[in-house]
């Protein structure tokens, strides 16, 4: 199958010869190969599952962020099963009188900006330093937001975990172009294993009982487990093997870009190659084909997740109003964790039929949210899982056709650059959210 120009030839700017390259047999791997296999596999979805989990908690706790309330003790409390209340008697929506849009807005966009400055010179800074900044700033996440007496306060927060998240994410995609491609699966069922226990673990523990303030400190052995899976758990990168089933695959795919490299360079964490600008510019235009389909599919799920989730209430079941939202969170999560996990049972090359789908998802929701036809909150669990599946398969998706198609001395920079395609269209699905909640509330 061809890359994204239809084509199986390697395209460089200095040759214009056709080079061709003949898939090579698997060759089976030693022991110690295999050790430190599992070990970096175990240690990436580790990764994954700690770096997106504080990002997750704070959008299933975005309702309850926003109807903020103070019992006795000074210990923030909201009712695990409260009576429905509404925040907006004249609208059908029982809005709050801000839009969770905005607990998205302060969980992405510090994300965006890292992201965006990122392929300038994050490579710069070592990669251990990063790692123990992202640990810090989600612990920090979790502890302000737990003893925050004041909307603005728990917002702070958010914004520590945005930064932890991002922060991470650019850094451990990056460092997957150290390792064997196999480890970005792992990482990326790690981050869809973080959204299902995240929102699973704040649905539970809230459900059971227990105070969200309770429930956030339950949860400092993240950041802790995350430090200790790359400071412990990873071993030291090696000569990628030049055998095996994955560069057979990746022989029979262009690459974005290419240039006849060295064999086996040894590339290592904390000495990032040195691209010109002409370089990093022609890998940019290459990534275009997959970083805007998952700008679009992200765009669409999280206008659906913080645009439309609170809207599709529904008076005629036995759940309240915070609880449907955080069954809509952990719903989709299980979607996405599921996705994000199937790279080894099939893979998805044209990432633009995911982004189709995702968009007519979010404007058959839009259409309910309006005319309010689904007879069943049941309906809207099954397309909201749906909409997860999607979700899921295009991330795990992009990045293994990136790795894919790009050189060993590009990837670095090429998976640097595509992450922050999730983040653009998240952050513009949160601005666009806010205004359009404001409108749907103030209807009869």
């Amino acid at each position: 199958m061809g890359g994204c120009a239809g084509s199986r030839r390697h395209l460089s700017d200095s040759e214009g010869e056709v080079t061709a390259q003949e898939p090579r047999e698997p060759r089976p791997a030693p022991p110690d190969r295999q050790g430190a296999h599992w070990k970096n596999a175990m240690g990436f979805w580790l990764l994954g599952l700690c770096n997106n989990f504080s990002y997750v908690v704070m959008l299933s706790a975005a309702h309850d962020i926003l109807s903020h309330k103070r019992a006795s003790g000074n210990q923030s409390h909201v009712d695990p099963d409260p009576v429905p209340t509404p925040h907006n008697n004249s609208s059908r929506f029982d809005c709050n009188s801000v839009s969770t849009a905005a607990v998205l807005l302060a969980d992405i966009l510090p994300t965006l900006v890292i992201k965006l400055l990122a392929p300038l010179g994050l490579h710069l800074l070592p990669y251990s330093p990063r790692v123990l900044c992202s640990g810090v700033c989600a612990a920090g996440s979790f502890i302000l937001v737990a003893f925050s007496h004041s909307v603005v306060t728990s917002l702070c927060g958010v914004v520590l975990a945005s930064i932890s998240s991002g922060l991470g994410e650019v850094t451990f995609l990056s460092l997957t172009a150290f390792y064997p491609r196999a480890v970005i699966s792992w990482w990326s069922s790690g981050t869809g294993g973080a959204g299902l226990l995240g929102a699973l673990s704040y649905l539970g523990l809230t459900q059971v009982g227990l105070s969200p303030q309770h429930t956030l400190l339950s949860m400092l052995g993240i950041p802790a487990l995350l430090l200790a899976s790359y400071f412990f758990l990873l071993t030291s990168p090696e000569p990628q093997d030049p055998g095996g089933e994955e560069e057979a695959e990746r022989a029979a795919r262009q690459p974005l870009m290419s240039s006849e490299a060295p064999e086996a360079p040894e590339w290592k964490p904390d000495s990032s190659s040195s691209l010109s600008l002409q370089e990093k510019w022609t890998v940019f235009k290459g990534l275009q084909c997959y970083i805007i389909p998952l700008v679009l599919v992200y765009f669409a799920e999280y206008f659906i997740n913080q645009g439309l989730f609170e809207l599709l209430f529904f008076r005629n079941t036995s759940l309240s109003h915070a609880q449907q939202y955080r069954w809509y969170q952990m719903l989709y999560q299980a979607g996405v964790f599921a996705s994000r996990s199937s790279l080894r049972c099939f893979r998805i090359q044209f990432t633009w039929a995911l982004a189709l789908l995702q968009c007519f998802n979010l404007v058959f929701l839009l259409v309910d949210v309006w005319l309010s036809f689904l007879p069943s909150i049941y309906l809207v669990f099954l397309i909201v899982l749906y909409e997860g599946l999607l979700g899921g398969a295009a991330y795990v998706n992009t990045f293994h056709n990136i790795a894919l198609e790009t050189s060993d001395e590009h990837r670095e920079f090429a998976m640097a650059t595509a992450c922050v395609s999730d983040t653009l269209g998240i952050s513009l699905s949160g601005l666009l959210a806010l205004p359009l909640h404001d409108f749907l509330c103030r209807l009869s």
